[in-house]
């Protein structure tokens, strides 16, 4: 991973918002519906290119593919791996329990678009490589020569997969883990051995404890988040801890998020993890405060921070000053060689969907990197 000692860099979360044309075809994907595999082709290859280009247009240091050709972060496995058929059960978000109204209101909001989440009956194995290596391709070939400070590529987690994908095939869950860990080797590998930074997203290690777990104590769910990341381990047991970055967050939707677990509570676990990165939510309304808490534990020397310090949820612009005090915090408090800028989540997490107009996120990365300006003028002079 690249760090700076003279400025705060910057990078985001993964997901930008497809074109509309693009978006269309992966949901023809992910439904298994006839579609031109030509056209895709090209149409992914060419939205990978402008991406690329825009992110440095924006100012971003690290840049990744925007996940052009994914139909999302958690469900693109299914395209790529076998052992998956049928329809998991609807995930179900424990902070709207007491609010009835304003979750059919976020449904209507969703519009049209489904999500397709098969469930785990049968042995995960590696289908169809093909897709891996166009993403591969595609990213390399775009950022050969977009002067980046780095380029990174996301994957989902062994635990993320679960959340999504159910389980009616292993006997356990954590049987069912390590299958997904055995499997996703690969894939984490080959990442990193193009030459990219590996992001792993691991939704599961926050947003699910008010999802899939939401029935267990916090102590069963530490237990189970422990099992989570000692399966991540397993897979990326031959990657070098400083070519990976892992992202958490506690669900990448407008709601209460009062039954939210704390960072406080899950952060031992948490750094158990391997990569070196750590990348948090930190505006969301929350969590904004919990950069305090690094003041009174520490950071170990060998992680990276990657606070998000602009919302992925809101249409918001953030103003750059307070983007810049955001980021200051947390440079304040675990060392400004230690702290990268970021965003809280991706910006379409699922091909099609969105909360954030795309023109108005345009404007809201515009802001995270002048604000890594500002911060970084106040945290080195000049």
């Amino acid at each position: 991973m690249q760090t700076s000692t003279d400025r705060i860099l910057t990078t985001h979360v993964g997901s930008m918002p497809r074109p509309e044309d693009l978006a269309d075809l992966l949901y023809k994907v992910e439904f298994s519906e006839p579609y031109d595999h030509d056209l895709f082709e090209r149409t992914a290859r060419q939205a990978v290119v402008d991406i690329v280009a825009q992110q440095r247009d924006w100012g971003f240091d690290i840049i990744n593919d925007g996940e052009m050709a994914k139909t999302g972060y958690a469900t693109y496995i299914q395209q790529r791996l076998d052992g998956f058929s049928g329809e998991s059960a609807s995930i179900r978000f424990d902070d709207m329990t007491n609010f009835p109204e304003y979750r059919r209101e976020q449904a209507k909001a969703a519009g049209t678009r489904r999500l397709n989440r098969p469930c785990c009956t049968g042995a995960v194995t590696v289908r169809d490589r093909v897709p891996l290596e166009r993403d591969i391709e595609n990213l390399k070939s775009a950022s050969a020569d977009a002067g980046a400070s780095d380029v990174f590529m996301n994957a989902a987690s062994p635990g993320v997969i679960t959340v999504f994908q159910d389980n009616q095939h292993y006997p356990s869950d954590e049987a069912y883990l390590q299958a997904l860990a055995d499997v996703m080797r690969e894939e984490y590998e080959a990442i990193v051995e193009a030459g990219f930074i590996l992001q792993i997203d691991c939704p599961d290690l926050a947003m699910g404890r008010h999802t899939a777990f939401r029935e267990l104590s916090d102590g069963e769910f530490l237990a189970h988040a422990a099992m989570q990341i000692e399966a991540l381990n397993s897979a990326l047991e031959n990657v070098a801890a400083d070519r990976v970055r892992m992202h958490i967050c506690w669900g990448n939707y407008e709601g209460p998020h009062h039954r939210d677990i704390p960072l406080a509570a899950i952060l031992d676990e948490v750094l158990k993890a391997k990569p070196m990165g750590l990348l948090i939510e930190a505006s969301n309304p929350r969590h904004a405060h919990e950069w305090s808490m690094f003041a009174e534990r520490g950071l170990p020397e060998d992680k990276v921070l990657i606070p998000g310090v602009i919302d992925s949820v809101t249409n918001y612009i953030e103003h750059p000053e307070l983007v810049a005090q955001r980021i200051c915090q947390y440079a304040d408090v675990v060392g400004r060689e230690r702290v990268i800028a970021g965003a809280d989540c991706g910006f379409a997490t699922f091909a099609g969907m969105g909360a954030v107009d795309a023109k108005i996120a345009v404007e809201k990365f515009k802001a995270l990197t002048e604000g890594a300006e500002i911060a970084s003028k106040k945290l080195w002079g000049g």
